[in-house]
């Protein structure tokens, strides 16, 4: 073992505090958000692309009706999303910002933020103060994050929130992959692919949100100049 490697090792468990005062800060700070919907999709998305548009369409109808963004602070779909929900004057626009050595900066609309070093504690405050996820077309982060949300509502680790995959042509050929080699493999179980729900319009998105509050019995809190 080199003496770069033990001296990493050594330091592990201090790391601890590190990781521990990442959750206090982000917890005490979300904790208060209330109803909240999460979206993910690729930080490379310029403003004049119909999915840029499309998520700032989407981000400002469920502020709106009182809903703040949750995003992952950075450029692209993330800052459309924040751009969206700071629209709304009283709403939330929250970005999860991750320090990365390119491509992550944090965007100026999201007016209430929280600075991460591990992807793993950000990854579960962009799940835990949410009641539902908005995956707009993105790379790796995004479908690690789909298919992380999928498999905690599939084993029941978190309630049936909607999971909204927003473009039809994007995500069609990983839904019939899905449905053509796991399914009728039997990797995954008849209707685990209900789990999730598909359009191209971003009202149709708000709806299905505003839906699953009513269904749950969370009150609408429509911010003043809405009412």
């Amino acid at each position: 073992m080199s003496d770069d490697h033990a001296t990493r090792r050594a330091e592990d468990p201090w790391r601890v505090f590190k990781i521990m005062a990442e959750f206090v800060d982000s917890f005490d700070t979300l904790s208060r958000l209330g109803p909240a919907v999460t979206v993910f999709g690729s930080a490379r998305t310029k403003s004049d692309d119909p999915n840029y548009k499309a998520a700032v369409a989407i981000c400002e109808g469920l502020a709106k009706h009182g809903i703040a963004t949750v995003t992952g602070g950075g450029p692209g779909i993330m800052e459309a999303a924040n751009r969206g929900a700071a629209h709304v004057k009283g709403v939330p626009s929250v970005g999860l910002n991750i320090e990365l050595p390119f491509e992550q900066k944090g965007n100026r609309y999201a007016n209430l933020g929280v600075n991460f070093h591990y992807f793993f504690t950000r990854k579960v405050c962009l799940v835990k103060y949410s009641m539902g996820f908005v995956y707009m077309p993105g790379g790796f982060g995004t479908l690690d994050e789909l298919f992380e949300v999928v498999t905690l509502v599939q084993t029941q680790r978190i309630p049936s929130f909607p999971i909204i995959l927003f473009g039809t042509q994007y995500w069609s050929g990983l839904l019939d992959w899905l449905k053509n080699t796991l399914e009728s493999g039997r990797l995954i179980s008849p209707g685990d692919l209900d789990l999730m729900q598909v359009t191209d319009e971003p009202a149709q998105v708000v709806e299905w949100i505003r839906d699953y509050r009513r269904s749950v019995g969370v009150p609408e809190q429509v911010p003043a100049a809405f009412r």
